[in-house]
């Protein structure tokens, strides 16, 4: 990594640039802290700067080859201005120790965002995180892949809970993928059903033939083949509740019902569609 960083003229002259910069001992940082709470920036600008090697550390320990070292460095730098903002030297605590966990935080965020399709929030995150870790420590010690009760229970949160953010943790491909070593796509594996004509066409010749055939029952037969079979989105209701309704008996609504759908049959019969017993 020592190699990459040279080999780059942009880190090269940022490491020149940062390298002669003198450290703060530990009671500079303090009067430092007390002219940044009065509002001098100067004094930050002082702090900042004496802290930049820290970033640079933290970024390599963080860096892989798939990213840009200078970024998580900028990215680092802004966790860095965040707690040279916050730093309370009164605490005796070292800035670099403080200022640590903001710079991690700030790279952590940096490579969550770059490394999704879809952003999630850091919460969210972080959660993905522990159910990995989780499930990579529970898969070793039970020698075989922990069950998500499992999980759950150790990590204290609900099974649903758990499923939703094993969702969110799956990799996003997009349809052009290829899936197989014949270089077939993955959306020539999956139909899309949001629009398809010839089910738009077979609905409407069902519902134009069920009027045509409605059409030659009564009202009071209508009405209870309607309710009976669902048709136009209706509720199914009970001979009983059909008789109660109209003031019949449930036989009598059962009568009507097989007369209303030998008429239907019949009619059918002509051509519409073919009905079965």
């Amino acid at each position: 990594m020592l190699n990459l960083a040279a080999n780059d003229e942009c880190l090269s002259s940022y490491f020149v640039s940062i390298k002669g910069i003198a450290l703060l001992t530990r009671e500079e940082e303090e009067d430092l802290s007390r002219k940044i709470a009065q509002g001098d920036k100067s004094a930050m600008k002082r702090l900042i700067e004496a802290n930049l090697r820290l970033v640079v550390r933290i970024a390599r320990s963080m860096w892989n080859p798939s990213l840009s070292l200078i970024d998580l460095i900028q990215e680092g730098n802004i966790g860095l201005m965040k707690a040279a903002e916050k730093f309370d030297g009164t605490r005796k605590v070292k800035f670099s120790t403080y200022a640590a966990w903001w710079i991690r935080q700030s790279i952590g965020r940096s490579l969550v965002n770059t490394g999704r399709a879809i952003r999630l929030p850091h919460r969210k995150e972080e959660l993905i995180r522990k159910v990995q870790a989780e499930k990579s420590i529970m898969s070793q010690v039970l020698d075989r892949q922990p069950t998500t009760r499992e999980i759950s229970t150790k990590l204290g949160i609900t099974e649903k809970k758990l499923n939703d953010v094993l969702v969110f943790s799956e990799r996003i491909c997009g349809f052009e993928s290829q899936v197989d070593q014949d270089k077939v796509d993955l959306l020539d594996y999956y139909e899309d059903y949001t629009y398809s004509p010839e089910k738009l066409f077979g609905d409407y010749i069902v519902k134009e033939q069920t009027s045509r055939l409605l059409s030659v029952l009564g009202e009071r037969e209508r009405k209870v083949i309607n309710q009976r079979y669902e048709i136009g989105g209706r509720k199914r209701r009970s001979l009983k509740q059909m008789g109660g309704e109209m003031g019949l008996s449930p036989e009598t609504v059962r009568h009507i019902e097989k007369k209303a759908l030998g008429k239907m049959q019949t009619e059918a019969a002509k051509g519409y569609l073919c009905m079965t017993a």
